[in-house]
């Protein structure tokens, strides 16, 4: 355990070395060496930390991000807020905890490269499990997956919007947001709307196939994991 938080604590520092470089140098090897230099660290040790070098360090602030946004709702008090407002909440939390807007932009022009792309889609699904995790889901079955695919389009569209938005305090983003939250709201209520009609009794049969889908177990104690932080 001490060696595994000496190594966070090394990545803490790598992390923060680059940040000041990524909004002019990109996520780029320029970029790491700079923070390297500036870090102290070993070039060894750099070399473990981010083996594939600056895509590595990209992902390590994406992760970054989500944790800091875990821990900060874990000291909130959402309770007087309704189960939507909840999701805004932390999705705009993690935007705001995203770092510099640039340095973002850089990473989302990085993950939509065709060879980065599926790490890039696993980011976002990431940040969407993290977000309804830290809200309290307890779903085991295929709602697992329906709840974090539907967050994972409602976060990546508002990124997106996040990017390019220059309105004051970024409102326009945080209405951008309540209406995407809006749309899922109203396709939940369609859908269980259909269950009750007709053809959702015909094709009752058909879904019982879902409930043999469930969430993924935890992978500890694994050789080689070290958990999610």
């Amino acid at each position: 355990m001490e060696r595994e938080n000496g190594t966070e604590a090394a990545l803490e520092r790598l992390l923060d070395a680059a940040e000041p470089h990524v909004a002019f140098d990109g996520w780029s090897a320029a970029t790491l060496r700079a923070a390297a230099v500036e870090s102290g660290l070993a070039p060894g040790l750099v070399a473990a930390l981010v083996p594939r070098g600056a895509v590595d360090l990209a992902l390590a602030a994406h992760r970054r991000a989500d944790r800091r946004m875990s821990l900060a709702l874990a000291e909130m008090d959402l309770s007087g807020l309704r189960f939507h407002q909840r999701i805004a909440r932390a999705v705009r939390l993690r935007l705001e905890l995203a770092g510099d807007r640039e340095a973002v932009r850089r990473a989302t022009a990085l993950f939509a490269l065709p060879i980065h792309a599926a790490e890039g889609a696993a980011l976002i699904w990431g940040t969407a499990d993290a977000i309804w995790t830290a809200l309290g889901d307890t779903s085991r079955d295929f709602a697992w997956y329906s709840k974090r695919a539907s967050l994972a389009a409602v976060y990546s569209s508002t990124l997106l919007y996040w990017l390019g938005d220059d309105s004051p305090d970024r409102q326009a983003t945080w209405d951008f947001l309540d209406r995407r939250i809006g749309n899922v709201m109203a396709f939940e209520k369609a859908k269980a709307g259909l269950k009750a009609s007709p053809l959702g009794k015909m094709l009752a049969g058909p879904m019982q196939i879902l409930e043999r889908i469930h969430a993924p177990e935890p992978a500890e104690g694994l050789p080689g994991h070290l958990g999610r932080k």
